[in-house]
């Protein structure tokens, strides 16, 4: 945590100073050394003299209610396909199922604007990857997100939301209520300090986390300038199967997902499609199958966002 509360150090710069000294002994090297590593006054003034009372304030998060962790890059329950990528967050604060980090997981994003078509199709693809074994990943937004974390909750599925918030600040607080069912039947993840509001430069950094936990992204709706887009690329540059719903050419929400077919994103149309890119894992395949269904139609308007 003292690591972590160095301002503006790349996650790879702490790597690197880890892999060359211990914790302890980088908490006492002196600031000659410090310097040669090149880091700043600011960022040397925090490993030296950290902020004891504002750590302790964090780690004291975890007895306010049960179910509460903080897990650090090193500890076993790190999910492993997050170590993989090139940025991967020291801290991990987690609100409900920890054991959920490391389930077989379908990303799923899109507009926040989204249509009813967009609506009905995130919910209706959701509740095919919870039944086929999937924990579905999402980041909580407004749209189509909101809809994704519904979908499993409602059809008694798995889901993990990733905030680019602290915990304790919740947003937006439209889904407070949300919020309060993905921690008693999935998971919340941040690795913001509990108390950290909603900074707009926060929401992108969110994503790679996103992607990163999951096997694979499905993009529902994206206009061209969506940061659904954002998250498309982490998980481009992260090796993660990329897939995308096709839609009108005359829906501006649908541009993006169409401008990632073009680049080679999968297109897709059923849960079989998804499914069928992940046979070697165990009953996932069988589970799609026998569990697909086709929707010739559906009302938007009867699905609630708590």
């Amino acid at each position: 945590m003292v690591l972590d509360a160095i301002p503006a150090l790349q996650k790879r710069s702490i790597f690197k100073l880890l892999s060359k000294h211990p914790l302890a002994e980088l908490l006492q090297l002196p600031i000659t050394t410090l310097e040669s590593y090149r880091l700043k006054e600011n960022q040397i003034n925090a490993l030296l003299h950290p902020d004891w009372g504002q750590i302790e304030e964090n780690i004291s998060w975890i007895d306010e209610a049960q179910n509460k962790h903080i897990i650090c890059f090193d500890d076993s329950r790190y999910p492993a396909l997050l170590k993989e990528i090139s940025n991967p967050p020291l801290l991990l604060y987690l609100h409900g199922d920890y054991r959920l980090l490391n389930s077989p997981q379908i990303a799923l994003v899109g507009s926040r604007n989204c249509t009813p078509y967009g609506q009905e199709k995130s919910y209706q693809f959701v509740a095919e990857l919870a039944k086929a074994g999937f924990t579905v990943t999402s980041g909580l937004a407004l749209g189509i997100d909101g809809y994704a974390h519904q979908g499993a909750l409602d059809n008694h599925g798995k889901t993990i939301a990733v905030l680019g918030t602290g915990l304790n600040n919740i947003y937006p607080k439209r889904h407070m209520k949300l919020a309060q069912w993905v921690s008693e039947e999935g998971l919340l993840i941040s690795e913001f300090w509990p108390n950290t509001a909603p900074i707009p430069s926060n929401f992108p950094r969110r994503n790679r986390i996103i992607s990163g936990l999951s096997l694979g992204l499905l993009v529902v709706e994206a206009s061209k300038r969506s940061g659904s887009l954002i998250t498309a690329r982490y998980a481009t540059e992260q090796n993660r199967e990329l897939f995308a719903l096709p839609g009108s050419i005359d829906n501006s929400q649908a541009c993006g997902c169409h401008q990632l077919i073009q680049q080679g994103a999968k297109l897709v149309t059923n849960i079989n499609d998804i499914a069928e890119e992940f046979s070697h894992l165990n009953n996932i395949q069988e589970n799609a199958s026998s569990n697909r269904t086709f929707f010739a139609s559906g009302n938007a308007s009867s699905i609630t966002i708590y």
